[in-house]
């Protein structure tokens, strides 16, 4: 009888801990490179969090970033399971962890612009030449990397052909009314708060850049492959019920419209890449501005 109590007891031993180990497995942690502070992560993705985990059964645990190298060595070193990302990221993370992408998070028009004043005399990107032209932060994948490509695009050198700056969005609106500056690269968001913040002032676009490729949800090299299906599987079956959710935070509202996208090719993010050698940075191995 006591051997047969003992050997229960073994039993039951083994089991809590099996169990303990499956739950503690059950747990992925999330970061968002465009977040910083685990308040924010909170306030965008907090409603977010608690689908993925009902539709997933896995628990979501954030981790935030100080910044997008920091992202990056956390997940080589298996501190991060998934990280939500931009394009620009992307080849970066693929080029120095190898992480996987998951699924797309598309952006309706998302696309750079090369903006000028209406009544301006530019009427061709070529007329930018020996002008300044504004970009937004260094290593934007929309504000920074897109126009400068789209000007590369239409021939355009920088540094060559026109002297580019990188200013805060408003202060390079302001230059652009008083005429310091010859024009400004910003998405197509970006033009419609433009116009609504000046309501008498009138804009033209002189360049369109191509449809930029989507945000990227992206696995550690580390995470098995089963969670990472599952994961996938979540947004292709629940992606409604995610994107409602996603849309409480504010900065999440550029995905207003947008849809996930459970395929991505790498070879979408050539362009991306081409960016990178244009600023002079064709290994795209570190991010710019930092």
């Amino acid at each position: 009888m006591k051997l047969r109590a003992a050997a229960g007891l073994a039993a039951g031993i083994m089991l809590a801990a099996t169990a303990s180990l499956a739950q503690a497995a059950e747990r992925i942690r999330f970061a968002v490179t465009d977040l910083a502070g685990l308040e924010q992560l909170q306030r965008e993705f907090g409603e977010f969090s608690g689908v993925l985990r009902q539709a997933t059964g896995l628990e979501v645990d954030f981790f935030p970033v100080t910044s997008r190298t920091a992202a990056v060595e956390a997940m080589n070193a298996k501190r991060i399971d998934f990280v939500l990302t931009g394009p620009a990221e992307y080849v970066v993370f693929r080029k120095r962890g190898n992480a996987a992408p998951v699924v797309g998070f598309s952006r309706p028009d998302y696309f750079s612009n090369i903006v000028v004043l209406a009544g301006s005399p530019y009427q061709l990107p070529a007329d930018l030449k020996g002008r300044k032209v504004a970009f937004g932060d260094v290593g934007s994948t929309s504000t920074h990397l897109g126009p400068i490509q789209t000007l590369a695009d239409q021939g355009l050198v920088p540094g060559r052909d026109y002297q580019p700056m990188h200013v805060n969005r408003n202060v390079a609106m302001e230059a652009l009314i008083r005429g310091d500056i010859a024009a400004v690269g910003m998405n197509f968001t970006h033009l419609k708060r433009a116009e609504a913040s000046y309501p008498g002032t009138a804009f033209r676009v002189i360049a369109r850049g191509r449809d930029l490729p989507a945000d990227v949800l992206l696995a550690g090299a580390h995470v098995p492959e089963s969670t990472v299906a599952t994961v996938r599987k979540a947004f292709t079956t629940h992606g409604d019920a995610l994107l409602k959710a996603m849309m409480v935070g504010e900065d999440n509202q550029k995905f207003k419209g947008g849809r996930f996208l459970p395929t991505i090719a790498d070879a979408e993010y050539n362009y991306v890449r081409s960016m990178y050698a244009t600023i002079g940075f064709p290994e795209y191995a570190d991010f710019v501005g930092q």
